[in-house]
This record gives structure tokens, sequence and C-alpha cells, in this order.
């Protein structure tokens, strides 16, 4: 069944000579198979102002919805149209089926086919994070606050800003995001809160591919103890 979807993406693209999409690379794709799908494609088209298009001509509401992303694009540039169709979806009035999921369409090169990043409970926002910066909530190992008990049985938030390269905001510069993880105090037996939440802001310049690459790194630390708001911010 994944070949047969793989051989229909393919196909769709190949209505348009002119036009190609690149998936995003990724490994070990959680999800491998979907059924009862409709697909949307976001294309990198430099005659369009944006340079993007958007083809949803396709879309059932009702069905799972196959989102392909060419991986040039940036936030700055996919993350518009993806919210669009998230709120086509979320806003139907009729016909509307609660279990249906919206997935983002990778090429998993760990089995050489099609992989799938559910994105279904994602809402984007996109603000100006110096007018947002009183919300943020960086990360200090050191910080008391985590030990006074003020959110036991709660998760303490965390902001963590991926700046264009994909890198993590750290103290007076720049990690990557495993390493930054290991900064987290879990293993902290004076912490009574049940774990962190990690809170994402993405620079708007980071191209979809590094997105995806992030979002599946990340999906190996998370755990009881770490785990993902649903709001993304782009700045």
């Amino acid at each position: 069944m994944r070949f047969i979807y793989f051989i229909l993406i393919i196909s769709c693209l190949s209505c348009n000579n002119e036009r190609v999409l690149l998936l995003p690379e990724i490994e070990n794709a959680e999800v491998t198979e979907v059924l009862d799908v409709s697909p949307a494609y976001i294309f990198y088209d430099e005659t369009q102002p944006d340079s993007t298009l958007l083809n949803r001509k396709n879309l059932i509401i009702t069905t799972n919805w196959l989102v392909n992303v060419d991986k040039r694009l940036t936030l700055r540039q996919a993350i518009p149209h993806i919210k669009f169709l998230q709120d086509k979806k979320r806003n139907a009035e009729m016909h509307k089926n609660e279990d249906a999921k919206n997935y983002f369409s990778c090429n998993d090169i760990s089995i050489q086919n099609l992989g799938f990043m559910d994105f279904t409970e994602d809402y984007y926002k996109l603000i100006d994070i110096e007018n947002d910066s009183i919300n943020l909530q960086i990360l200090n190992p050191s910080d008391e606050h985590y030990r006074k008990g003020v959110l036991e049985h709660g998760y303490i938030s965390l902001s963590v800003i991926f700046n264009k390269n994909g890198l993590v905001k750290y103290k007076n510069g720049f990690i990557p995001i495993s390493q930054y993880i290991s900064e987290i105090p879990i293993y902290d037996s004076q912490i009574v809160a049940n774990g962190f939440t990690l809170n994402l802001y993405f620079d708007k310049d980071l191209t979809f591919q590094d997105y995806i690459s992030i979002k599946s790194e990340l999906s190996k630390f998370l755990n009881d103890e770490i785990i993902l708001g649903h709001f993304q911010y782009i700045y």
C-alpha cells in the first residue's frame, strides 16, 4: 500500500512538466502508512509573488490529509498556506470527521519510501519575538523557581528558540537541540513538577527541510518528563 501512495504522489507531480516538488527527507518515520487520504501540494515556484503555489483541489474534508511541502521553502513561505489548510478543516461545519488527521509527507531515506509526520494538533502563530519577549521562559538549570513547588503536578514551560540554522539559543550562544535537552534538569530530585513543556519558536527563514529535521530529532527525546506544547511560533 505504501508503494501505491508513492506512485500516486509522483504521478500527480508529473502532470505539469515544469512543476517539481522536493519532499523533505526524514529517517525512521513513526508513521509509514496512511489510509483514506487526499493530497495538497505547496510548490516552490519562482514565478509566483511569494515563490509558492498551493494546489488543494483534490482535498476531501472527511479524509486524512497528506500535505506535500517543498523542502526548499522557508517557514515564512510555507506556514501561511499550512495555516490556511488547517483552518479549512478545523472550521468545516458539514461532513466533518473528527478522526481525520493531517500529515506532512516526507521521503524516508531509511526505507526508501514515504514517511509521514502528524501535525494535526499543531497550531502555528506568527509573532514579533521582540514584542513577545516578556512571555519567553528561558532555560536556566540553576533557577530556584524550578524547585519551589509552584508547579507541583504541572509542567514547567520552556521557550526553545531556533535560529535560521536550526540551532537553539542558550545563554550567550546557540547549540544543537540534543545539547540543549541535556541541559534540562530532568533528574533533579528537588524539582517537584511533572516535567517540562517545550514551546517551540522558529526563525521564519528556516527551511522546511530543517523544520522537519528538527521535529524528527525532537521526537527522540519526548517522554513523560519532556513534552511539546501545541503552539509553535514563527518569528
